[in-house]
């Protein structure tokens, strides 16, 4: 297994363990982390479905965090 590997990997746990946390905030960051773990996966492997819709996953949940972090500084 190599380092690319082990990558998708990771992605892949962030991203299926991010689901299991009831705090939203905290599972947008986590699966914001694993998708940008999968899009530098999918620029290493040269597929880019994987970087395309990984990229707007961490743009949607990125989106979702500061609007929630205006709301609770307003």
């Amino acid at each position: 297994m190599d380092s690319i590997e082990i990558l998708g990997y990771v992605a892949m746990i962030l991203v299926a363990g991010s689901f299991l946390l009831k705090d939203v905030i905290k599972l947008r960051l986590v699966n914001a982390l694993g998708a940008v773990c999968f899009v530098i996966y999918g620029i290493l492997i040269g597929s880019f479905p994987v970087t395309g819709l990984n990229i707007f996953v961490v743009c949607v949940n990125g989106y979702y965090i500061w609007k929630n972090f205006q709301k609770e500084t307003a």
